[in-house]
C-alpha cells in the first residue's frame, strides 16, 4: 500500500514507520467517513487505550517505587485522559492526516479534543498490532516524554484545588458560570468563568463544559498565585 507524502511525514513525526501501513491508515479513518471495505478506528481505539495505561501504570511504578496507589492513581489518570492524548496527537500534528467526511471538517474535527485523543489512542493499538507491546511502548515513552516526570503538577484537579484555596479562607466554593456558547449544536464552544464569593474569577473556553470549568479554575489558581 502506497502512503501519501503527508503520511509518510506524519510517520517522521510519530517516531515510527508501519511496515502494515494499512494499520495506520485504519487508525486515521474517524466513522465519518468508514464504510463497509474502510472501517474506522473505534476498535484501534478501546485496544490502544488499554496499551497506553498499561504502559503509563509500569513507567510510574518505575519512576516512584515508594509511591502509594492513592498518589500513583491521579498520576495515571492525567497521562491517560483525552486532554493528555489530544496534547500529544497536537504535538505531532495528527489532526493533519486524520479522515475525516466533510461535515466533520467543516465542523473543525481535525482541531477537536475528542477526535485527537481518539485517534491516538488507535495509532498506538495499530503500533503494537504492527511491531508488539515493546515498539508501542518505546513510541509512547518518547512521545509522552517530561510529562511522566512532572506529572505531579497535572494530576492535581483544579477544581478541588480552588474549592479548597476558598474554603480555607472562610469563602464559599467557586461558582462556575457559562459566559458564552458558540459553535454549531453538534460542536459547541463554551466560555466558562470561575468566580469566587469576593468576585475575583477568570475565564476559560474549551469543547464542553467541564473542560472549560477545569481550564478557568486552573487560569484563576494562576492569577492567585
Amino acid at each position: 500500500m502506497k502512503l501519501s507524502a503527508e503520511i509518510r511525514a506524519f510517520q517522521q513525526r510519530l517516531g515510527y514507520e508501519f511496515s502494515d501501513p494499512e494499520l495506520l491508515v485504519r487508525a486515521l479513518t474517524h466513522g465519518s467517513v468508514s464504510s463497509s471495505t474502510r472501517p474506522d478506528n473505534q476498535r484501534l481505539e478501546f485496544l490502544g487505550d488499554r496499551v497506553l495505561g498499561l504502559v503509563m501504570a509500569t513507567a510510574l511504578l518505575e519512576a516512584d517505587k515508594k509511591a502509594s496507589e492513592g498518589q500513583l492513581a491521579p498520576r495515571f489518570n492525567a497521562l491517560v485522559r483525552k486532554e493528555a492524548c489530544a496534547d500529544v496527537a497536537r504535538q505531532i500534528d495528527l489532526g493533519a492526516v486524520l479522515k475525516l467526511g466533510r461535515s466533520e471538517m467543516l465542523s473543525g474535527g481535525r482541531r477537536k479534543q475528542a477526535l485527537l485523543g481518539d485517534a491516538m489512542e488507535a495509532v498506538i493499538a495499530a503500533i503494537y498490532r504492527d511491531a508488539g507491546f515493546e515498539a508501542a511502548r518505546d513510541v509512547i515513552l518518547a512521545l509522552w516524554g517530561e510529562r511522566i516526570h512532572k506529572v505531579e503538577d497535572d494530576a492535581r484537579d483544579a477544581k478541588t484545588s480552588l474549592q479548597e484555596w476558598a474554603q480555607a479562607r472562610g469563602q464559599k466554593p467557586p461558582a462556575y458560570v457559562e459566559v458564552k456558547r458558540t459553535g454549531p449544536d453538534h460542536a459547541p464552544i463554551f466560555t466558562i468563568a470561575a468566580r469566587l464569593q469576593d468576585g475575583t474569577e477568570a475565564q476559560a473556553t474549551a469543547g464542553s463544559k467541564r473542560q472549560a470549568e477545569q481550564a478557568a479554575a486552573k487560569a484563576l489558581l494562576e492569577r492567585l498565585g
